[in-house]
């Protein structure tokens, strides 16, 4: 009997995200990089024939095997028209020179080895130097993560129309560049790769503190981000692994701690309160492995300091003992690295812990007119916070109140409310 029409979309859904990317990639290097939008074209194809199918047949036994195939024909019977042919064959022409040996050299790249490295290739694809930042967020979200343009538009607070103009903008840049489908070699290598990992590491913190929405942990945007950074440490002859590493630790110790961010009432836990039992010490096993890895090359990033900061927490046992002089050490030598009043109040909220709420707030008095802090929420909370210990619960309802003009994140509103009833009472 064919399965309901609910269960079958579902299914595609789900593969479709998680495979989406893979497809996107391969097809990518069969039709380069200038028709990036004719390989999700064909992906997307593939996935629509499937739910007509399998609406009569049922699912297969094989269900990604299957639209691979599908995808794979349709790749097939394009790249043998004619005008395709010459469109292509700059960047494929060994794959291309008769309908004899394109089907099998597409065989080839739809394995496991090939697809993986095709992901590296889009990443570098995706944050060519010709494409602004926020473009290239944007892009890798839809090439390589399968995200939708609404979905984007709601990770990033902005409309579905600035969203597809970033995305087409992006590939006429790539087009105009006449960029290629590969991982840049020499001198290109390094930069290139840096901003691979800003775009990753932009990407995780979307999900982890989300701008918008119901849900504060976007727990979908961490794990492709996640899951990137593990395609750049797996490749063996990869070079410049230690940032790759450090970011991945980075990670995988933020993400631990996922289960404790929220109650079961979705209301947000600060880390004093969290319940330590539900960190996963298998991701923060992982992190620490990560961690050592960096040591391998005597290099120093932003996200080497900031994993070891994190490596603090996660092996604290238990809030008080914290080694705040250490991460304190940490931060100025982050500081040297960034300077951004955001890198400047965290270390002030550490400040708190060894020298005492004043000369805390005085760091952060010093701030407070930086146009990236004035519509910042954590800023206003962690003043707030402050201003409370100091008692001065008066001042601490103020900045609570001006808080939640700066947030469209229901978790945050609550968690703000809350704070706000509490200090009210010693007003």
């Amino acid at each position: 009997m064919a399965e309901t029409k609910t269960h079958i979309s579902d299914q595609v859904n789900h593969l479709f995200r998680h495979e989406y990317g893979k497809l996107v990639s391969v097809l990518t290097k069969t039709f380069g990089a200038s028709n990036m939008e004719l390989a999700e074209d064909v992906v997307q194809d593939a996935m629509l024939e499937a739910i007509r199918q399998w609406e009569h047949t049922g699912v297969p036994e094989n269900p990604m095997g299957w639209i691979y195939k599908v995808a794979k024909n349709k790749a097939v019977n394009i790249v043998n028209r004619d005008q395709y042919k010459r469109e292509y064959m700059s960047e494929v022409a060994h794959h291309l020179q008769s309908e004899w040996t394109i089907e099998p050299a597409l065989d080839r790249m739809f394995t496991d080895k090939e697809i993986a490295d095709d992901q590296l290739r889009m990443m570098f694809t995706c944050c060519n130097p010709a494409v602004s930042k926020d473009s290239q967020v944007a892009l890798t979200l839809k090439t390589l993560c399968g995200f939708g343009i609404p979905e984007i538009a709601n990770a990033f607070l902005t409309t579905e129309e600035n969203i597809n103009k970033r995305l087409v903008r992006a590939r006429k840049n790539l087009r105009e560049e006449r960029a290629r489908f590969e991982v840049p070699v020499g001198s290109e290598l390094e930069p290139r790769l840096n901003s691979v990992l800003e775009t990753l590491y932009l990407l995780f913190n979307e999900g982890y503190n989300a701008t918008s929405g119901k849900d504060l942990i976007q727990y979908e945007l961490c794990e492709e981000a996640i899951r990137l950074a593990e395609i750049i440490t797996d490749n063996p002859s990869f070079p410049f692994a230690s940032n790759a590493y450090a970011l991945l630790a980075l990670m995988c110790f933020n993400a631990s701690r996922f289960k404790s961010r929220t109650d079961e009432f979705d209301n947000i836990i600060d880390l004093e309160n969290q319940d330590r039992s539900l960190w996963n010490q298998e991701l923060i096993q992982n992190g620490l492995h990560y961690l050592e890895l960096t040591t391998q090359e005597r290099t120093l990033s932003i996200y080497h300091i900031l994993a070891t900061i994190s490596a603090h927490h996660c092996t604290a046992k238990d809030f008080a003992s914290t080694d705040w002089e250490s991460i304190l050490q940490l931060y100025d030598h982050l500081m040297q690295f960034d300077s951004s009043p955001l890198v400047v109040l965290n270390r002030a909220i550490v400040l708190s812990k060894t020298e005492g709420v004043a000369p805390a707030l005085t760091v952060l008095k010093s701030i407070e007119n930086e146009p990236t802090i004035k519509t910042y929420l954590p800023f206003y909370t962690a003043m707030a916070a402050l201003h409370f210990l100091n008692n001065n619960a008066k001042e601490a309802c103020k900045l609570l109140e001006r808080a939640l003009e700066f947030t469209n994140q229901e978790q945050s509103k609550s968690m703000i409310i809350s704070r706000l009833e509490t200090y009210s009472k010693k007003d």
